[in-house]
């Protein structure tokens, strides 16, 4: 099984803290629809494997029209195998999900929305320039759940003047309208965004790790009294309501990405196309694909599968390390992770090391102790 990420890169207005390609000039959004289909065609030979899911991410994917989305999975459709009972997401805005919309998208092949709430509070949606209103986030997903069973929202916390009291009420308000699934990030400062130079000149504060850190375990602790499963680091599900697309991703089956800055992966190789709209319309027009590639070196297979790992309730197989990079490096990591192990952020359970609970929001640092420098050497 494999799946198709489909990036939409526009956007109505800049997120502060964003840094994903995408524009805010729209008028070449008929040509871009037009090109991605032109390289679902193009690249129809690289998934032989039956496509078992369909993402749209950006960007703002709700900024087209279901007409235009409805093109696009017609298009992957007449190209690939599509499984039966695919996962067909679409990321959307609130501002962008009226319920005349919702309606239409019901009526579609889509069968999950990803909502991008990020705070039910309009001073954290002014501070982040979210094109929403607090208003827009409750209404939408009222009306979305009317609809659609497999609702997932974004919340972002450790927001500069978000205390704890604030932080819980963010999360009882998305539990109050019963969605499955919550995927939640820190709020981090990216280098070339606003939000850095906001923070730079002091005009809003820099976010607070300890701040983040107990936002964090309070989410952790809510979603697991709700029955949440934790089954990555920044994403809680309902038993049934995991993100079959980022699931695959995390286990490290292929993918293909289409549209501007869109990854693919095919087990051996990274590619991306190139980050700019008018030179990826420009290749397209020409029968080209605006790709490059990384072969992946044993190195860099291991350290992936040691980051991804350790993100995940399914770990890192220590059978699994030694069968693909040998005796010497299953050695290294139990060397490398017998610290952890001690301190109790790390445990090993059936073969498989995995973050305890103490250890989950530290998973990234912890899997960069891990890593190898050069494994061919």
């Amino acid at each position: 099984m494999s799946g198709i990420y489909i990036h939409i890169p526009f956007c109505k207005q800049a997120c502060h803290y964003c840094d994903f390609h995408f524009s805010t000039v729209m008028k070449k959004r008929t040509e871009m629809v037009d090109a991605l289909i032109r390289e679902i065609q193009l690249r129809k030979d690289e998934l032989p494997e039956t496509i078992e899911t369909i993402y749209f991410g950006g960007g703002t994917p709700s900024v087209l029209s279901t007409d235009e989305i409805n093109h696009i999975i017609n298009a992957v459709y007449y190209h690939f195998t599509v499984a039966d009972n695919p996962e067909i997401t679409l990321e959307a805005n609130p501002d962008d999900l009226s319920n005349e919309r919702i309606a239409q998208m019901a009526a579609s092949r889509i069968n999950r929305l990803s909502i991008g709430i990020q705070s039910f509070f309009d001073e954290d949606l002014k501070l982040m320039n979210r094109a929403h209103n607090a208003a827009e986030a409750k209404q939408s997903l009222g009306e979305a759940a009317q609809y659609f069973d497999n609702i997932s929202i974004d919340l972002i916390y450790g927001i500069p003047g978000m205390d704890d009291e604030k932080w819980r009420q963010n999360i009882e308000t998305a539990l109050s309208f019963g969605i499955p699934h919550i995927s939640s990030y820190a709020l981090t400062v990216e280098p070339k965004t606003t939000l850095h130079k906001l923070v730079a000149t002091g005009e809003i504060p820099s976010p607070s790790d300890e701040a983040a850190a107990e936002h964090f375990r309070i989410l952790y602790e809510r979603l697991d009294r709700e029955g949440f499963v934790h089954y990555e680091l920044s994403n809680f599900g309902k038993p049934g309501y995991f993100s079959r697309n980022n699931t695959a991703y995390w286990l490290g089956k292929k993918y293909l990405g289409i549209g501007p800055s869109a990854h693919s992966y095919d087990g051996n190789s990274r590619s991306w196309n190139v980050a700019n709209n008018s030179l990826y319309l420009k290749a397209i027009a020409e029968n080209r694909l605006p790709i490059e590639t990384e072969i992946l070196s044993m190195t860099d297979r291991y350290n992936e599968y040691i980051m991804t790992g350790l993100r995940t309730i399914w770990g890192v197989s220590l059978d699994r390390i030694e069968q693909e990079f040998g005796a010497d490096v299953i050695e290294y990591l139990e060397t490398q992770s017998e610290i952890f192990l001690q301190q109790e952020l790390l445990v090993i359970e059936n073969r498989v090391l995995k973050t305890t609970a103490k250890g989950k929001f530290l998973s990234d640092g912890l899997a960069s102790d891990l890593f190898l420098v050069n494994l061919e050497g």
